[in-house]
C-alpha cells in the first residue's frame, strides 16, 4: 500500500494548458495580412455560341460552275463565294427584253390612235364607244409594259442570286458541295456555313438567387467577364456581359446570361465548354490573408496569430468573403501581421512555432475561382 502511494503521488500529470515558450516547437506556415483590392466574382459554366452562324444556300437552280473560297477562309461581307450558272437567266433577260420593245411599239401606235379618235368623236365622225375601246387597249398595253419591265427585273435579280456572296463575315467551314453539281433553291444542306466568329458569345449560367445583384450591378457599369479553359488554370478571354435571359430555368433553378467576346486571336470556338468568372466589384483597401488561415470551431470563426516571440495565440476573425484562396477580413486583425496557413492542428494558444523554410511571410495574388460568400 505504501509502495502504491508513493508511486502515484510521484507521478506528474500533464498541465490543461500550455505555457507560453513550452512545449515542443511546431514548424508550421505563414503568411502576412495584407492591404490590397479584392476582386469579387460569380463563377459558372459557360457554353461558347457563334454570334452569327449562317447556311448559305442557292436561291436559283442550277449548276454549281465555280467556289472562289477554300475552306476554313475568312471571308468579309459581300465577297464572292460561289457561282451558279447564269446562262440560262441571261436567256429570260433578253426575252423579257424583247417583249418590251414589242408592248412599248404598239402602246406608242395605240396612243397615236387615241389622239385620233379623240378629233374624230369630237366631230361626230366616230362613236364615244369606238374611242373608250381605244383608250382600253392603250391601258392594256401600259399594263403589259410594266408586266414586260418586271420580267426584266426579275431576270436580272435571278442573274444576280447566280452569284453568291456573303451575307455576313465570318469563317468557312467544310463544302459541302462541289463545283460541276447541280444544286436547287429547296435543297436542305447548305452549300458552305459561315459562322462569325469575331465576335463571339459564351452563354453560361448562374443561380437564381444571384441574378438580382447582377442585374443591379449592370444597370450601374458594364461588367467584366472571364473565360477560362476546363482546367480552370488559363484564362482564354476577357470579354463584357451583354445581357441575362428574361427567364429561370425551373428544372435547375438558373438564369442564362450572355457575354460577348472580341476573340481577335481565335482562342475562343463555336460549341467550346469554358468556365465563366463575372467580376461584381473591386472591394478596396480590404484586409486579405490566405483563406488556408480561417479556422471554425465551436466560437465561431478564428486564425493563430504569431507574436513577437515565436508564440501564436487565437484571434476571433469576421470573414467578410472568401474569393478563390483568400479571405478579406472585415475585423479582427490588421494589414502587417502573421498568420498560420498550414500546421494548425497542431497549435493551441501558446504554443511555441518555428516558420517552415520556404515560408512565404507574404500572400499570392487571389486566384477567384470560387463563388463570394457574403
Amino acid at each position: 500500500m505504501l509502495l502504491c502511494a508513493a508511486g502515484c503521488k510521484s507521478a506528474d500529470p500533464k498541465p490543461a494548458t500550455v505555457r507560453a515558450g513550452a512545449g515542443p516547437t511546431v514548424p508550421v506556415a505563414v503568411a502576412t495580412v495584407q492591404s490590397q483590392d479584392m476582386p469579387v466574382y460569380l463563377t459558372g459554366l459557360g457554353s461558347v455560341t457563334a454570334f452569327n452562324t449562317v447556311g448559305v444556300k442557292s436561291r436559283v437552280d442550277g449548276q454549281l460552275m465555280q467556289v472562289t473560297v477554300k475552306e476554313g477562309q475568312r471571308v468579309n461581307r459581300g465577297e464572292l463565294l460561289a457561282i451558279i450558272d447564269p446562262r440560262p437567266f441571261e436567256v429570260q433577260l433578253s426575252q423579257a427584253q424583247g417583249a418590251l420593245y414589242r408592248d412599248q411599239a404598239q402602246l406608242r401606235d395605240v396612243k397615236l390612235n387615241v389622239g385620233r379618235y379623240a378629233e374624230l368623236v369630237a366631230q361626230g365622225i366616230i362613236s364615244q364607244q369606238q374611242y373608250d375601246t381605244q383608250r382600253a387597249l392603250a391601258e392594256q398595253l401600259e399594263g403589259a409594259v410594266h408586266v414586260d419591265q418586271a420580267q426584266i427585273d426579275n431576270a436580272k435579280l435571278q442573274i444576280v442570286y447566280c452569284h453568291i456572296t456573303a451575307p455576313v463575315s465570318g469563317r468557312i467551314g467544310l463544302r459541302q458541295v462541289d463545283p460541276g453539281n447541280m444544286v436547287h433553291a429547296s435543297d436542305q444542306n447548305p452549300m458552305l456555313v459561315i459562322t462569325q466568329l469575331q465576335p463571339i458569345a459564351v452563354i453560361f449560367t448562374l443561380p437564381e438567387d444571384s441574378l438580382p445583384t447582377v442585374a443591379s450591378h449592370l444597370r450601374r457599369n458594364p461588367l467584366p467577364v472571364e473565360a477560362y479553359s476546363r482546367d480552370d488554370q488559363t484564362k482564354l478571354a476577357t470579354g463584357t456581359l451583354q445581357t441575362i435571359d428574361n427567364l429561370i430555368d425551373p428544372s435547375t433553378g438558373t438564369g442564362r446570361l450572355k457575354a460577348v467576346f472580341d476573340n481577335k486571336d481565335d482562342a475562343l470556338w463555336p460549341n467550346q465548354f469554358v468556365n465563366v468568372r463575372l467580376m461584381l466589384e473591386v472591394r478596396k483597401s480590404s484586409t486579405v490573408m490566405p483563406a488556408a488561415a480561417i479556422q471554425r470551431g465551436p466560437q465561431g470563426t478564428y486564425v493563430y496569430v504569431v507574436k513577437s516571440d515565436k508564440t501564436v495565440e487565437v484571434r476571433p476573425v469576421s470573414v467578410a468573403l472568401t474569393q478563390g484562396n483568400l479571405a478579406a477580413i472585415d475585423r479582427g486583425i490588421s494589414p502587417g501581421e502573421v498568420v498560420v496557413t498550414d500546421g494548425q492542428d497542431k497549435l493551441q494558444a501558446g504554443s511555441k512555432i518555428e516558420p517552415r523554410a520556404g515560408s512565404a511571410p507574404g500572400n499570392r495574388p487571389a486566384q477567384s475561382s470560387g463563388t463570394p460568400t457574403p
